[in-house]
């Protein structure tokens, strides 16, 4: 009994529509690669998954030049024709495009100094000009990033030079207030006050008894050298 027919649809259940796809993918790749083996035929598959991955086969060297090789036959085959009324407004519109891309091809290739020798004075002076306006304005971009750097970076000295200062303050503040606090093994200034005091009013006491003991001696002998007291008299 052969396998059913199966409908053509969106597979619903997500694991089953990835295993679905990596069947179908490489089941695809390889008749691509057979087909291009046993026919000789220049074939190039490329497959999006739904997660936006790329797979890809070519039978050359190269997808580009596969790429390269289709858009000549598929738009050479439509400049040859003749297209109809629907068409014929596509058709100029890529016309122009066209034209307009091999332009800017040659404009570049000439930026790059590709193909210089089939131009003529005129336009070797006008693309000077224009090699000219761009280093100019290469030159003014490079200022601009190198000043703002130098503008950043000086905003940063100057933040770093705030923040050690605010800390080297607050330093200056707490070794200031910690000087005005008094030790706590330091005596009182007054208590020396009050012994220098005492000190002095002893000594003072001291010296008026020496002075007037001096003097009570030295009376006898001033009398005795033939000074007669008064009340000898």
């Amino acid at each position: 009994m052969g396998r059913g027919r199966v409908e053509l649809k969106r597979i619903e259940n997500k694991i089953n529509r990835q295993v679905t796809f990596a069947k179908r993918r490489n089941g695809l790749l390889k008749k691509a690669y057979e087909l291009s083996v046993l026919c000789d035929a220049e074939v190039a598959l490329i497959i999006f998954s739904s997660r936006g991955k790329l797979y890809e086969f070519c039978s050359t060297s190269s997808m580009n030049k596969t790429l390269g090789r289709y858009q000549r036959c598929s738009y050479g085959a439509l400049e040859m024709g003749h297209p109809d009324r629907d068409t014929q407004s596509s058709y100029q519109e890529y016309i122009k495009l066209k034209a307009k891309v091999e332009a800017l091809q040659q404009s570049q290739r000439h930026l790059l100094g590709e193909e210089l020798g089939q131009l003529g004075t005129k336009e070797l002076e006008q693309l000077e000009r224009q090699l000219d306006s761009t280093l100019r304005q290469v030159r003014s971009i490079k200022t601009q990033y190198m000043l703002d750097q130098l503008s950043d970076l000086q905003q940063k000295l100057e933040e770093n030079d705030a923040r050690i200062q605010s800390e080297w303050e607050a330093e200056e503040h707490n070794n200031m207030a910690y000087r005005r606090q008094p030790a706590a093994d330091q005596p009182d200034q007054g208590v020396f006050e009050s012994l220098e005091c005492n000190n002095t009013m002893h000594m003072t006491g001291y010296n008026s008894a020496v002075n007037d003991h001096q003097m009570a001696s030295a009376t006898p002998t001033q009398n005795a050298g033939g000074a007669i007291p008064g009340w000898m008299l």
